[in-house]
């Protein structure tokens, strides 16, 4: 079943053309984002990493009955003697799928994990404790009553969410919806996301170098950042610096995709168009944002096509994509609004004075510390162009705006790339 998406105002990314500080921009894009794709119904299994667009309710409790949690006897407590041991008779046998009658007072039943629990069996004694035979049993005194017996509706009660609506499908939610009996799932379609790149010095990987060409890395980097089963990458290649082939662009994305990411050709430049085209074409908020590296990012519209300019250099761009425009992407796919946890831990290294005022994102990982801990150590070079340091980067270390310098063994906050899905976390 399609429904038509929400779609964004058209002042959606306005914001104050001051410095903007890091926390400002992201609960400004918190607040205003929402889902912009339709919906679909698909089988769940085929559902895995999709955003769920309802949630999914337990239409009975899971489990359904009390079970045994573990092999052994299911028995009265009533039955069983608190000071001394009890002998029972073993009246019945009870494996999983079985339908059992009532456990009849003074019996005990033969019970295998997961089987019901008959009608007035109240405990179940694993069989590694009791002394039995093929007809009676002997039971330990002080046994607690409901020990090892899973009651219904342990894992959901009826009619609770097993899943809501917002949550990306993994293995676990899988299962969850699973449980239920449900075979289907309402999820929000992909988000199509054009991808551009700008500037007649570009090239692509496999092309004859030339002399002032660039290879087209951004093209690469951003692609890889934003691989994800809730988005649809349109590749629409190396536009020239032209006004007509950039409007061009726009006019096919605008009927195709729900957003468009470009790099670079954004500035003021003469033959930077791309952020041109969008202020002509729609509507364009600039961003002067208070972070290292990136500073200048470009939030629009065109139509109900959403329009991400990111920074030219590589790793500028790699850095506001993962912080800013990932969980923008993933909001407008769907996804409850979410950023990426932070993991305090020693520096490894020092700064001996910083420009303060401004939220900046090094390049590091992590290594032992000899001691069973961690400590984080940077990339030595800073520069937004050094591809080399994201490749030996494992994260991004984040200095506050208030961190004047950084002395060895001070705490900071280290985000794993994993933590944006990239990697293992």
């Amino acid at each position: 079943m399609s429904k038509t998406p929400r779609k964004l105002a058209n002042d959606c990314f306005a914001a104050s053309h001051k410095l903007m500080p890091h926390d400002e921009a992201m609960a400004l894009l918190r607040a205003r984002v929402a889902p912009v794709t339709g919906r679909r119904t698909i089988p769940l299994a085929r559902a895995e990493g999709r955003v769920l667009a309802s949630d999914v309710t337990a239409p009975r409790d899971i489990p359904a009955f009390d079970n045994a949690a573990m092999d052994g006897f299911a028995v009265r407590h009533a039955d069983l003697n608190a000071d001394d041991e009890t002998t029972l008779p073993v009246s019945m046998s009870v494996f999983a799928g079985d339908a059992p009658a009532p456990l009849a007072p003074g019996t005990a039943a033969r019970i295998f994990t997961g089987a019901p629990m008959p009608i007035g069996a109240d405990t179940c004694i694993m069989q590694e404790d009791v002394h039995f035979g093929a007809h009676e049993a002997h039971f330990p005194a002080g046994v607690p009553k409901g020990i090892n017996v899973r009651p219904a509706g342990e894992d959901q009660a009826r009619g609770k969410a097993v899943v809501r609506a917002g949550r990306a499908l993994r293995a676990p939610e899988l299962a969850a919806i699973a449980s239920t009996g449900q075979n289907e799932v309402e999820v929000f379609a992909p988000l199509r996301v054009a991808l551009m790149s700008s500037g007649d010095e570009i090239i692509r990987p496999g092309q004859p170098f030339r002399e002032g060409a660039i290879y087209d890395a951004n093209h690469f980097i951003l692609r890889g950042a934003l691989s994800a089963p809730w988005a649809e990458i349109v590749d629409y290649g190396i536009l020239p610096d032209t006004r007509e082939a950039v409007g061009a662009a726009y006019e096919r994305a605008v009927e195709e995709c729900d957003v468009i990411v470009t790099s670079a050709g954004a500035s003021q430049g003469e033959a930077d168009y791309m952020a041109e085209m969008v202020a002509k074409m729609g509507t364009l908020h600039a961003w002067r944002l208070a972070i290292k590296p990136g500073k200048p990012i470009g939030f629009g519209q065109i139509g109900d096509t959403v329009f991400l300019g990111l920074p030219g250099n590589p790793v500028a761009a790699f850095v506001t994509f993962l912080i800013y425009g990932r969980p923008l992407l993933a909001a407008l796919a769907g996804h409850d609004w979410s950023e990426p946890a932070r993991y305090p831990l020693p520096a490894g290294f020092g700064m001996k004075k910083r420009k303060t005022g401004r939220r900046e994102f090094l390049r590091g990982w992590t290594e032992p510390d000899g001691e069973g801990g961690a400590i984080v150590r940077r990339y030595p070079r800073d520069g937004s162009g050094l591809i080399s340091s994201a490749v030996a980067a494992t994260g991004l270390i984040e200095l506050t705006e208030d961190m004047e310098k950084i002395a060895e063994g001070d705490l900071v906050n280290f985000i794993p790339f994993g933590e944006f899905g990239i990697g293992p976390k």
